[in-house]
């Protein structure tokens, strides 16, 4: 038995609101080690650009939501996937079991979030119990399960810090991406293999260093690092280890398309929680996204109220 590990993320962009990265795990068996999830569950899943028949739509984030579809069938594919609470459970709950405390305790700092939010809050919950039940189906028939996810969530007051201690935004994509390997470490049997597929980070080849920072494992063997594609083996934590690092692996890996809609999905709940706040308090103002053009209108709306509340520029506008 194997475990594959799918790494995404989302609100890289935005000047205003969160950044969230995540992890989904599944544990397979030999025949599916390398093989299409997509087909493997077939019975309960689809790609986005494939008729809507019922089933879920699980692909990157980009394909499944928009702006004018909205939140349902994002909602949709990763409650019924990977969360098995109850339906009147609220948002808070749903991050607590995906979150690590410190996250949890992060989001408690920041002034607009409640957690709140209805769960779901987008699709009906009968519609979602039965895509689940589907699903769960799907999976056992081949031989798929142990389904697992973490979020790392990076409020602006860090994703500054981390900016400033660095001098790069690359360094938030290390941290998070740090977070995520250490605790697919605890999150698995330490007798079974995790392999990592990636979304890449920008045009960046190299991630040695990070995953050494990470893991301090004994050695890091690179054995591929270009354009295409950077693979890696992690000797010395007693189990087999491998990462690879791809350009739009959400396309190609079941796991990491279900892990950049988490994060989007997480990130998208959140920034209702933000603009609530603030609509609230400032009469007239129209919602935001986060990024850039809009965020300016919308921060600069909300200024004179933020210095009223005595939160600081540094706290709301990430400087890239």
């Amino acid at each position: 038995m194997a475990w594959i590990v799918g790494v995404d993320e989302a609100g890289y962009g935005p000047n205003l609101g969160p950044f969230v990265m995540t992890s989904v795990a599944c544990r397979v068996d030999d025949a599916h080690a390398d093989g299409c999830l997509w087909q493997a569950l077939r019975p309960a899943v689809r790609r986005a650009a494939d008729a809507d028949d019922g089933r879920l739509a699980v692909d990157d984030s980009k394909a499944v939501y928009n702006t004018t579809r909205g939140l349902a069938a994002l909602e949709r594919g990763v409650l019924a996937a990977l969360w098995r609470g109850a339906a009147s459970d609220p948002l808070g709950t749903f991050l607590s079991h995906f979150c690590a405390g410190s996250v949890v305790t992060e989001l408690g700092g920041e002034a607009w979030y409640a957690g709140t939010g209805g769960l779901p809050g987008h699709a009906p919950a009968e519609e979602i119990a039965a895509a689940a039940a589907r699903f769960d189906e799907a999976c056992t028939a081949a031989g798929v399960g142990g389904w697992k996810a973490c979020s790392v969530v990076v409020c602006t007051p860090r994703f500054n810090a981390l900016l400033d201690a660095a001098g790069t935004k690359g360094a938030v994509l290390a941290h998070a991406l740090a977070e995520l390997l250490r605790a697919a470490r605890w999150l698995v049997p330490a007798d079974e293999s995790l392999t990592f597929h990636i979304d890449k980070h920008g045009g960046r080849n190299t991630y040695t260093a990070q995953i050494q920072d990470a893991l301090a494992a004994d050695f890091v063997q690179p054995l591929r690092e270009g354009m295409s594609a950077s693979v890696y083996r992690v000797h010395g934590l007693g189990r087999e280890m491998r990462l690879t690092f791809r350009p739009r692996a959400d396309s190609a890996h079941f796991c990491v398309a279900l892990a950049s809609m988490v994060s989007k999905y997480v990130r998208e709940r959140l920034m209702e929680e933000f603009n609530r706040f603030w609509l609230e308090r400032t009469p007239g103002l129209k919602p935001t996204a986060g990024y850039p053009g809009d965020a300016k209108r919308f921060y600069d709306a909300i200024r004179p109220m933020a210095e009223r509340l005595g939160i600081a520029e540094a706290a709301l506008w990430r400087r890239k």
